[in-house]
């Protein structure tokens, strides 16, 4: 495979442009055979490493389609993290960028933070995604980045025209003299088809255990008690294998080990007792490396918080009243969110959501690049909870592969089809049904592989939501399809004959059904699946977000 490419990195401060095999301070090898493609630096002097680009790959094949779009290719562009919109694009597309709104409305309630727009330098000619890259038409490939431990694979796409450029983002890697890195390691081939079937030999599908269960989020949100818990576990039957509390018990956001005894007078431990008398995985909700600024930890340790360039904290967003990173390179914190998580996991718990993980890498570490930092901090989770299952969230992909059981692989459920008008206009991790139901989608070749695909939650209820029945039955029909998680926030003592029908159809769906191929033409997403013997096609309308 031929390319062109680039390395730039600074030495003492200067910095400088590789376009050749090496020179006085670096030395590049490479190798390529069998559609993978690697790159291994070796430092012939101190350095500090700002980017590695490629362009003009001569990989991408010109298939003829069968029956061609008349929109042109389409280009799958996989989001920085969990909540990022992902799915196929057509050439036209536009990305949304934050930095675009007004200054003013951008900090005061940091809007930048979510995703990747405080690191990454947005343009309108250009789509961006992160690690995994198909484009189907009349131009084929597929990409697969094999070196997120080390460092990130930005795939860019100039709109209208549909050149690539490839970029190991390995900012502010330091080498030593005489230290090798692996640059940039991606396997790649010339239709989605091949690269497909490449990524299922790297990524043998396991077994991932399907989890049918109840969290307390979408319906009642922080304002969860007792009460509520226990009415709606009592309401579940044996078919459910998880209930999960969410976010709410706590006295704020950080102080782990304060439940609030007004909402919990007798603790947790005995609804989880409660839990497992029903049969059922006991789970709970946890953002262990952020804390807000209510909290008794923020303003007791505030040493234990990662500091910015301006010498402030690192502020992640305006959730709450506000939040901050931990210094994840400060062992007190550390062992701090090691013992929140063991204090749970010795209650019995045995499934830990654990949120807005992206704060892992949203601060810089000197030293390292963003991806090496997540996968510290991914490992960390991993090893203080030994063998509990966790569900990772507001996550980067490529580092939770391996690391956690299940995935978040879309935005938060709206309780309307697309949210408030304004949230439109909003970060590309925004709140909506609409974009989470596209990433549970285009997302769903992960699932099995790199771990269980979790799509959130459907809604079937009548009471304190706005999506529209064919909205709820399209909802439960593609996260039952779609995904290794089946998830509610209902209490389904309130169902009539007709949700108690279409739950056991879906759960029917889910537990049965395989997905054997989906495509896209314009707005609307036709899939094709096997259940118990027959075949059976379906079409999902994106824009209105109904089945057709």
């Amino acid at each position: 495979m031929n390319c062109k490419y680039e390395l730039i990195y600074s030495v003492n401060g200067t910095e400088k442009t590789l376009t050749a095999p090496s020179n006085v301070d670096v030395k590049l090898a490479f190798s390529d055979e069998d559609g993978r493609r690697r790159v291994v630096l070796t430092a012939l002097t101190d350095v500090e490493l700002n980017s590695y680009n490629e362009t003009e790959h001569d990989f991408f094949t010109k298939p003829e389609p069968v029956d061609p779009d008349p929109k042109g290719d389409l280009y799958f562009i996989n989001g920085y993290q969990s909540w990022t919109e992902t799915r196929e694009f057509y050439a036209d597309a536009r990305e949304r960028n934050v930095t675009s709104l007004p200054k003013a409305l951008v900090k005061n309630f940091s809007l930048d933070r979510y995703g990747d727009a405080t690191f990454y330098e947005y343009d309108k000619r250009i789509l961006h995604g992160y690690d995994y890259f198909y484009v189907k038409g009349t131009t084929g490939a597929f990409i697969c980045n094999l070196n997120a431990r080390n460092a990130y694979l930005i795939v860019e796409v100039v709109r209208r025209i549909g050149a690539v450029t490839l970029i190991s983002d390995v900012r502010g890697k330091h080498l030593k003299a005489g230290e090798t890195y692996t640059i940039c390691d991606y396997m790649y081939r010339g239709t989605y088809e091949e690269g497909l079937a490449e990524f299922d030999r790297l990524f043998p599908k396991k077994d991932v255990e399907k989890v049918f269960g109840y969290t307390s989020w979408y319906n009642y949100y922080q304002n969860i008690n007792e009460t509520i818990i226990l009415r709606d576990l009592d309401a579940l039957d044996e078919r459910f294998n998880l209930f999960q509390i969410d976010d709410g018990y706590e006295t704020f956001v950080g102080d782990w080990l304060d439940v609030d005894a007004r909402k919990f007078p007798s603790g947790l431990a005995s609804v989880v007792e409660k839990i497992h008398a029903k049969g059922y995985k006991a789970g709970i909700w946890l953002a262990p490396f952020v804390a807000e600024e209510k909290s008794r930890l923020y303003n007791e340790k505030r040493g234990w918080f990662r500091k910015g360039r301006d010498g402030e904290c690192v502020k992640c967003e305006s959730n709450w009243s506000g939040f901050y990173a931990l210094d994840l390179e400060n062992e007190e914190a550390r062992e701090y969110i090691r013992r929140c998580l063991l204090h749970y996991a010795d209650m019995g718990f045995d499934f830990f959501k654990l949120d807005f993980l992206y704060a892992a890498n949203l601060p810089d570490y000197e030293g390292k690049t963003r991806s090496e930092a997540a996968e510290e901090a991914y490992s960390f989770l991993r090893e203080a909870l030994g063998e509990k299952k966790i569900l990772g969230c507001g996550a980067t992909l490529s580092n939770s592969a391996g690391k956690f059981d299940y995935l978040r692989v879309g935005p938060d459920v709206s309780l309307k089809f697309d949210d408030a008008w304004f949230m439109r206009f909003m970060h590309r991790e925004r709140i909506s049904t609409k974009v989470t139901l596209q990433n549970t989608i285009y997302r769903s070749f992960m699932d099995g592989r790199l771990f269980g695909c979790d799509p959130d939650v459907f809604l079937l209820r009548d009471d304190n939501i706005s999506l529209t029945s064919d909205q709820r039955r399209a909802l439960v029909t593609v996260n039952a399809l779609f995904g290794s998680m089946l998830m509610t926030s209902d209490n389904i003592a309130g169902y009539d004959e007709e949700k108690k029908a279409r739950l056991s159809d879906a759960l029917d769906l889910f537990r049965s059904a395989r997905v054997v191929s989906f495509s896209r033409r314009a707005d609307v997403v036709t899939i094709c699946y096997e259940a118990k013997g027959r075949e059976y096609t379906i079409r999902y309308d994106t824009e209105k977000g109904v089945l057709v």
